[in-house]
């Protein structure tokens, strides 16, 4: 029989069955188990690929920490070396305080949160710090903690990651705490060419601005982990199959360069290569960056889940029909897309700008290979699983607007949302076409609001769809209760995600935006959603789902247009009037209600370890996968690959 593990939360103490994929809580944030069952089917090969492409995708975390803030390595440094050394040498109850403190900062990578960006702060002061600091013998580190003094406990000082609504006369630059700029503002920029626009940082040198390239060639920023990953990446290519060890390959070119060419070669190799184990290394995600143009270190390792890809490719085997059905103008229909690879995955390791919470995926970004090339559209089955049976029906219950509602979502609510996702990523992001006018990338034309406009297309495409006669022919949808579940979700998600934003009258998160665009947009347009107060509780309902399928309709062929042309005049006016503000009053009644279910509002996600038995010439022999149950270990060993 399995020991149980007990942890202290919120000053009580919790256990978890060792069994449980619930391994720690602290305060609102669950540190979670994710497995991969899938690990034990594949060959030797594909084992000692897997473990190869692990250790690369490690490689690169510590550059994550770096780009959201120009403190983070330095933060990170001193608060390990109390974790690490100071058991049993500082005072019990303040090395709790700051490990605890530590792990929410390695699961959001620093201390602005991963969600929400905004800035969270220790429960011990500098002078503690100091305190443990010097029982652990290094009271040297004590003038670095004064440097640190403003990052760590100032809550007035650099408060959020990415501020897309800025205020006190600042700029979305300067209002923003990330590190792709230092020393410039968004004036600046205005006629500044970048030649590397995605990996790039911008600094301003004795007036003149410079772009400091992520690179190893020099002078190359964060040479010393692209270098790392380099090598790792060579080695996994020795057990990949050839299309994918062009793809790797590329990759390594593009690491070493940094040039754009180079990276969409590498886009072009790694779209066409599909083998079981696969993976995302680079700089992608471009949410962090006010601008929408400087992408985040990110990376995950997968493994296809055979059985439970067959909706995705169902799904992808249809685009065209979807594509030639969507609301939009014909202008802007892709004519000849090229089926895009679809696949459920298990992920044995997610670092950087990747997290558990991510459900769905569909890269590459760049729409010029997207239109020629095609896509991948990933579905992360054993985050959605393990997050789905962690919180139980407990929200539902309490924040859907009637008992039918509940039973409704009961039943179908987790069918509606593996739906949403897979629509969302093979057909949401993946259709389309651009106008020919465009000589850039949408986002350089939609700027800060491009990413929240990208996140409500796709959720459209779905929403659009699950009430298409096409979803029952192929069996992938058993009633049209399934469509109203998900419009009861969409619906329903402009209340319940206000629980993850403490603070604030403002969204600044692009995936909270395009939800709430979506809802009010609708509400607003259509009348087919209706909020309603009873006593003090607040409820959103759909009225009338017909209505909300045309509001649907009107806002994605609107949505599709702006992204075809590029009008930046009418994104911002959407989405700053019906994505960007709420009443904080009815977020603090949505926080008070959610915190009675003693639910968590974020999740953390602790990876598979690998470990490869080596031979005398360094060739695999055998690897083997465990799932730890340690968060601060791993994250520790992590950090020793740079001693």
């Amino acid at each position: 029989m399995a020991k149980g593990l007990c942890l202290w939360v919120l000053g009580a103490a919790t256990c978890f069955a060792a069994t449980s994929p619930l391994v720690e809580r602290i305060d609102t944030t669950a540190f979670i188990q994710v497995e991969a069952e899938s690990f034990k089917d594949l060959t030797p090969r594909q084992q000692a690929l897997a473990y190869w492409l692990s250790q690369a995708s490690i490689a690169i975390d510590p550059i994550f920490y770096d780009q959201l803030s120009r403190f983070g390595l330095r933060q990170r440094r001193v608060l390990e070396t109390v974790v690490a050394q100071g058991n049993g040498k500082v005072d019990a109850d303040l090395y709790r305080r700051i490990s605890e403190f530590t792990k929410l900062f390695w699961a959001s990578k620093g201390n602005h949160h991963e969600q929400t960006g905004l800035k969270f702060l220790p429960k011990f002061s500098a002078a503690e710090l100091k305190q443990a600091l010097s029982a652990c013998g290094r009271a040297d580190l004590a003038p670095e903690v004064d440097a640190l003094a403003a990052s760590l406990f100032d809550p007035n000082f650099e408060p959020n990651i990415t501020a897309k609504t800025p205020e006190g006369g600042k700029d979305i630059i300067q209002a923003s705490s990330n590190n792709f700029y230092f020393g410039v503002t968004l004036a600046d920029l205005k006629n500044f060419q970048e030649r590397y626009r995605l990996n790039s940082r911008v600094v301003k040198k004795n007036g003149k601005l410079t772009e400091e390239v992520y690179r190893v060639a020099a002078p190359g920023l964060y040479s010393r982990y692209l270098k790392k990953a380099n090598e790792y990446l060579e080695k996994a290519r020795e057990y990949a199959d050839p299309a994918q060890s062009k793809a790797i390959a590329a990759l390594i070119r593009y690491y070493q360069t940094g040039e754009y060419a180079d990276w969409i070669g590498f886009d072009i190799a790694w779209v066409q290569a599909n083998e079981p184990v696969d993976f995302a290394n680079g700089f992608i995600e471009t949410y962090r960056d006010a601008r929408s143009a400087k992408g985040t270190a990110q990376s995950f390792v997968s493994i296809t889940d055979q059985k439970l890809s067959r909706v995705m490719l169902q799904i992808a085997a249809n685009a065209q029909y979807f594509e030639n059905r969507a609301p939009w103008d014909a202008r802007y229909k892709n004519q000849a897309p090229k089926p895009p690879v679809a696949k459920a995955v298990e992920t044995i390791v997610e670092t950087g700008d990747f997290h558990v919470t991510t459900i769905g995926d569909n890269l590459p970004n760049e729409n010029e290979i997207r239109e020629k090339y095609g896509t991948k559209s990933f579905f992360f089955t054993g985050s959605d699983r393990t997050i789905s049976d962690a919180l139980g029906s407990g929200p539902l219950e309490e924040f859907a607007a009637s008992p039918e509602d509940i039973a409704r979502g009961k039943q179908y609510q987790h069918q509606a949302g593996e739906l949403l996702t897979s629509m969302h990523e093979v057909i949401g992001h993946g259709s389309g076409k651009l106008s020919e006018k465009l000589k850039e990338q949408p986002s350089y034309y939609l700027k800060e609001y491009f990413a929240a406009l990208e996140e409500a297309r796709a959720d459209l495409m779905a929403l659009w769809n699950v009430f298409d006669p096409k979803m029952k022919e192929l069996g992938l949808v058993s009633s049209d209760e399934v469509g109203r579940a998900m419009y009861d979700s969409a619906a329903r998600v402009m209340l319940t995600q206000l629980a993850r934003i403490p603070r604030g009258t403002t969204i600044e998160e692009d995936h909270q935006r395009d939800r709430q665009l979506i809802a009010r947009y609708i509400m607003d347009k259509t009348g087919a959603i209706v909020v309603e107060k009873r006593g003090a509780k607040t409820y959103v309902r759909v009225v009338d789902y017909k209505k909300m399928r045309q509001g649907v309709g009107m806002l994605l062929a609107e949505l599709m247009r702006i992204k075809a042309e590029g009008d930046y005049n009418a994104i911002k006016s959407l989405i700053d009037t019906y994505g960007v503000r709420f009443d904080p009053a009815l977020r603090d009644e949505i926080v008070a209600r959610y915190k009675t279910l003693n639910l968590p509002t974020y999740w953390a996600g602790i990876n598979s370890d690998l470990t490869a038995q080596l031979d005398a010439q360094g060739k695999v022999v055998k690897v083997e996968i465990s799932y730890p149950r340690d968060f601060a270990k791993q994250q520790l060993a992590y950090s020793a690959m740079y001693p």
